[in-house]
């Protein structure tokens, strides 16, 4: 690629003037034209968290803005995964939001579906939690083998994205129930 003298002189003579122009600008008046288009620092929260998808347990980290993910990349002080995140970690947001908008297939109510219906209904917390006790407490007493102390009826299976404390307790009130077929992802 040649460049002529009179193409160097041009491009020399524009640069100057640029340069020229930008430290007779007021910086103040840029630094606020600026900040009107970023949101301010003080305002984005950031917070660790564990990647919700398969059971390696990666860090992440959020950065949250007002009610909006602004976005989410690996933690590098974390040590399983050191900063990196696969393509579904790095896109946990959408579970909240999708395109900045809360996200409209996101279940914020329990859903209910009768046998043999086709259709699901909206019901309470309170009606949901009562009746999986209920039928729960049906299935331990109907399926209890008093010689063993147990029952043949309920099984637990935890995941990977529990951390020790939730897995612990998961499995004290699964044996307080009498479940034997414990499981977790990570052994399977």
């Amino acid at each position: 690629m040649e460049i002529s003298r009179r193409s160097f002189l041009k491009a020399s003579g524009a640069t100057l003037g640029g340069l020229f122009l930008f430290n007779s600008l007021d910086e103040k008046a840029i630094m606020a034209r600026s900040l009107k288009k970023v949101p301010l620092q003080q305002k984005v929260k950031e917070s660790t968290t564990i990647c919700c998808y398969c059971s390696v347990g990666c860090g992440a980290i959020v950065s949250v803005y007002e009610d909006g993910i602004v976005k989410i990349e690996g933690d590098p002080d974390h040590p399983i995964n050191e900063g990196a995140l696969c393509p579904k970690g790095l896109a946990m947001s959408q579970i909240h939001q999708l395109d900045g908008e809360p996200n409209p297939y996101r279940l914020t109510k329990p859903l209910y579906r009768a046998p043999n219906s086709t259709e699901w209904e909206e019901k309470s917390w309170d009606w949901m939690l009562d009746t999986i006790a209920e039928r729960a407490k049906a299935t331990r007493d109907s399926t209890w083998v008093a010689s063993a102390g147990r029952t043949d009826g309920l099984a637990s299976f935890g995941g990977g994205e529990l951390d020790n404390e939730e897995c612990y307790l998961l499995s004290k009130m699964n044996r307080a129930l009498g479940v034997v077929y414990l499981e977790h992802c990570a052994r399977i």
